[in-house]
């Protein structure tokens, strides 16, 4: 007797930016045997995950967007043009065109390919300057002065996902400061984590920009990536939301963590007062996303940034 063969129709995902800090770290968490993954790159050469189908193209151009969209079932955008401090403040345009044109694109053929769900990964520079701990409701279109352009492009960005929500199920993702592996640490485009790391791994005198005060929210990034797959299971209206670490910590503590671990001298650090900041408190409430299960974070900052540390040396060094 021949058996019959069991088939399984497996989910087609798409991870729209498959080669960025959270497209990558997504990928690899992604159940690789029970869906059907495809993402999308721009540059040449990128390092290939097993088991993933790859597709070139600018996301600018809407036919790849149409082209790549049709017969998904769940699209992860989380291309966007990104950078540090530096590259905002000498030209604050930089984040605004793209990004937009992008996220337009893809609205648009996800909606006209019948897309089941989109989840949008937003900012928390849409949220005003305050030592509040941010909801979801805290918007009040005050942005930090340096946030202006980046914060605006988000909240058009977000306001577009709403238009389209009668079309599909859409989440949008209000993340913590992100770090952890895939992330940028070239000079000018990486974020105050990588940049800190990059620095204590191989400059004498640390250069640290601004005073040190700064309080922000940062989450490692495997515990983002483990969240953002879960509520894309629990969700399935319009929705929005923090993944958050719920909590703030001065840059100041983690210079400290780094002075003790590197073994180096409070001397080799250098406060550059004249150098570009950003915004000096930042805390981002997660209420809303733990109650829609037990999640627990299971990385603390400490972990995080050893872990961090060790993969920087791997890929780097």
């Amino acid at each position: 007797m021949i058996k019959k063969r069991k088939i399984i129709n497996k989910k087609k995902i798409l991870v729209v930016g498959g080669s960025g800090f959270i497209g990558i770290n997504l990928i690899n968490k992604l159940n690789k045997k029970k869906n059907k993954l495809l993402t999308t790159y721009f540059k040449k050469k990128i390092k290939k995950i097993r088991y993933v189908t790859y597709l070139r193209g600018d996301l600018r151009k809407y036919n790849f967007c149409d082209k790549i969209t049709k017969k998904i079932d769940t699209l992860y955008m989380c291309a966007a043009v990104s950078s540090g401090a530096r590259i905002i403040e000498e030209n604050p345009m930089t984040h605004v065109d793209d990004n937009i044109i992008m996220n337009m694109n893809i609205l648009k053929a996800a909606s006209k390919n019948g897309v089941k769900k989109f989840i949008f990964i937003s900012s928390n520079v849409v949220y005003p300057v305050s030592k509040k701990n941010m909801t979801e409701n805290d918007i009040n279109y005050d942005l930090f002065h340096k946030y202006f352009n980046v914060g605006w492009m988000k909240i058009f960005s977000e306001k577009l996902c709403e238009m389209y929500k009668s079309h599909m199920t859409i989440i949008i993702v209000r993340p913590s400061n992100l770090y952890g592996p895939y992330d940028k640490f070239d000079k000018y485009k990486s974020k105050v984590i990588p940049s800190l790391i990059r620095k204590f791994e191989k400059d004498k005198i640390i250069e640290v920009w601004g005073n040190g005060k700064d309080h922000k929210d940062f989450l490692y990034i495997e515990d983002f990536v483990d969240g953002l797959i879960l509520i894309t299971k629990k969700i399935n209206d319009f929705s929005i939301i923090n993944i958050s670490s719920g909590k703030s910590i001065s840059l100041n503590k983690i210079i400290n963590f780094f002075i003790k671990f590197y073994k180096k001298n409070k001397c080799d650090v250098k406060y550059n007062e004249l150098m570009p900041s950003m915004i000096p408190f930042r805390k981002i409430s997660n209420k809303k996303f733990l109650r829609l299960s037990t999640f627990k974070f299971k990385t603390t900052i400490q972990s995080g940034l050893i872990k961090t540390i060790k993969w920087y040396r791997k890929a780097y060094l």
